[in-house]
């Protein structure tokens, strides 16, 4: 796989959507194709296709899939809505899901169904091709602000797998690199599902930009010792007092604030949740055996609850800026602003 490669696209042929499997990386490369809603649901939740931007996409496919396979006139308002619905509650706490089931959704009201069909697919492959425009731009706003030559920490994945393609925190990496930026990358692992250590890891190597994996309790070391110049990581939604991403991003924010690195968020507008705070938002538990077996081996005794939130919050004082494709933001923030995509 390369930078360019897409994540997720449109199969004209047989109207249905094909995928990277994310689960079988790094050891396998394996596209799947999906054809039915259910089959999408699925995928989501089974992180076969995960990340913010992808998720949007994702779902902007998902309820085309849905009008196309909808054989039947009279009930085809009702389906598509009890199938949008369905795929909204696969992941609650990633704003793009249902931002781009909704922008489908809205292109097609009160239109005869098969004219809402064929806008259904148009709309959805716009959004895809829009997010690779966007996480370009993105990529070359948050570029200048890495250094010359420097060490970025990251967590999770935020890149082309999080993506149609290229990526918002490693699009930032990417388009530094392209500068001809001397940037080498530290991605923690990302436990429990390893996203980083399977994901991010793999996507850079690819690319042939330097790339070291650590343990996650392992970067505040790094920074101590100075081997960090700044964090660069993705969001999930970002309201108007915190960023929600992937579970440890809130320690290595406060540990970079600790040792006065930058610590940049790099996320579409479309990730803004301007209207809610921290409060409003449901922040996913996924499930004991995530965290109780690792490579199929039990890690916790049976009978030990476990927690297993997938994300977590940042408050807004501890980003040093938000790279988005329409320019940076700083402190104090103030998204009264920031228009809707």
């Amino acid at each position: 796989m390369t930078s360019d490669t897409k994540t997720i696209w449109w199969n004209d042929e047989n109207n249905s959507i094909m995928m990277i499997d994310q689960t079988k990386l790094p050891v396998e490369f394996v596209v799947i194709e999906v054809k039915t809603v259910e089959r999408l649901a699925d995928a989501i939740r089974r992180l076969e296709v995960r990340g913010a931007p992808a998720l949007g996409v994702a779902g902007a496919f998902g309820v085309a899939l849905s009008a196309v396979s909808c054989t039947s006139d009279v009930e085809f308002a009702e389906t598509v809505a009890s199938d949008a619905a369905l795929l909204k509650s696969t992941r609650p706490t990633a704003v793009n899901l249902a931002w781009g089931i909704d922008k489908v959704l809205r292109s097609m009201e009160n239109l005869p169904p098969e004219m809402a069909r064929f806008l259904a697919i148009t709309v959805a492959k716009t959004i895809a091709a829009e997010d690779e425009k966007c996480c370009m731009q993105l990529g070359r706003n948050g570029a200048a602000l890495l250094p010359q030559i420097g060490t970025v920490l990251t967590h999770c994945n935020a890149g082309a797998l999080a993506c149609s393609t290229w990526g918002t925190a490693l699009g930032v990496i990417r388009s530094a690199h392209k500068m001809g930026k001397k940037i080498s990358v530290v991605s923690c692992e990302t436990r429990p599902l390893l996203q980083g250590a399977r994901l991010t890891a793999w996507e850079l190597h690819h690319d042939n930009i330097p790339v070291t994996s650590i343990i996650d309790s392992e970067a505040a070391y790094l920074m101590r010792k100075g081997k960090i110049d700044c964090v660069v990581v993705g969001a999930d939604r970002i309201t108007k007092d915190a960023v929600f991403n992937k579970i440890g991003t809130y320690m290595h924010a406060v540990c970079a604030k600790h040792h006065n690195i930058p610590f940049y968020v790099a996320a579409p507008v479309s990730t803004f949740d301007v209207n809610a705070s921290e409060s409003d938002i449901i922040v996913e538990e996924r499930a004991r055996d995530e965290v109780a077996a690792f490579w199929g081996k039990q890690t916790v005794p049976e009978g030990v609850p476990v927690i297993n939130y997938a994300f977590d919050a940042t408050p807004l004082t501890l980003v040093t800026g938000i790279i988005t494709e329409v320019g940076v933001l700083y402190p104090p923030y103030d998204f009264s602003t920031l228009r809707q995509m």
